[in-house]
């Protein structure tokens, strides 16, 4: 398994894109939350029902995208050019070749979001109490790194990118092809919310965004009005997760039962 890992590292590590494709989850995440941060507005005693972390964090949005890319490509890209057939020759055991992919793709992804968030938290904290936002509400203490609820929020953002991730992994290893694998998991991640704005009933509502693996997961930036949410944070992000598993193990049956 250590070969299989160092050999996936080397694959993703020297592709010509992943570096950039990291940047611009960084760049992308923070630009895009700095931005909701400036222009985010609240001049009413005692707050404006906004969640200074969670705007802080809106560019989560645009950079698990990027995030889906990359995943898609640590696998897709070998469909592409014919290559799978050389790595399953040389490490025969398919099942460790997408473990090793997954490690990967985590831990690169994971530190680019650890990264991504902590500059957008501290992007909110400079712009948001300009802008009569400097907390959880307009009285509430400041949006910072040291705050349990805001912490858990930016980790819990790096923890979601990095299950985008593997949910990305997964689809592609599945679809075979890195266009059809995008469309599916961008498919996954907007379709439910189109849906939930169509349905008048509120039970189906809630429970759609209850299943739905974006809604669901970025319920972990959530640090207001938590009760009133569909999930907690934690439990959203574990639905996430559920997609993530269920997407990878689709994978692995696909990798056992086709031919390369």
């Amino acid at each position: 398994m250590s070969r299989t890992l160092h050999a996936e590292w080397t694959k993703l590590r020297t592709a010509g894109g992943t570096g950039w494709l990291l940047l611009a989850v960084v760049v992308l995440t923070t630009a895009v939350g700095a931005a909701v941060a400036g222009s985010a507005t609240c001049h009413v005693a005692g707050g404006c029902g906004q969640d200074p972390a969670k705007l802080s964090l809106t560019g989560v949005y645009l950079g698990q995208a990027v995030a889906a890319i990359l995943a898609v490509l640590a696998i897709g890209g070998e469909y592409g050019t014919g290559m799978i057939r050389l790595t399953f020759a040389a490490m025969p055991s398919r099942v460790s070749v997408l473990a090793a992919k997954a490690a990967v793709v985590t831990g690169l992804v994971l530190a680019a979001g650890a990264v991504a968030s902590a500059g957008s938290v501290l992007a909110g904290q400079l712009i948001l109490p300009g802008h009569g936002l400097a907390g959880h509400g307009l009285a509430g203490p400041p949006l910072s790194l040291g705050n349990g609820a805001d912490l858990r929020a930016a980790l819990g953002s790096a923890l979601y990118l990095a299950l985008i991730g593997l949910l990305a992994l997964g689809v592609a290893t599945a679809a075979r092809n890195s266009a059809a694998a995008i469309a599916i998991v961008l498919g996954l991640l907007f379709l439910f919310p189109l849906l939930t704005a169509t349905v008048s009933a509120g039970a189906w509502r809630r429970h759609l965004e209850q299943i739905a693996p974006m809604t669901a997961g970025l319920e972990i930036q959530a640090t207001a009005n938590i009760r009133a949410l569909p999930l907690t944070p934690w439990q959203g992000l574990g639905v996430l997760a559920a997609w993530a598993a269920g997407a990878l193990l689709l994978g692995g049956l696909a990798l056992r039962l086709r031919d390369a």
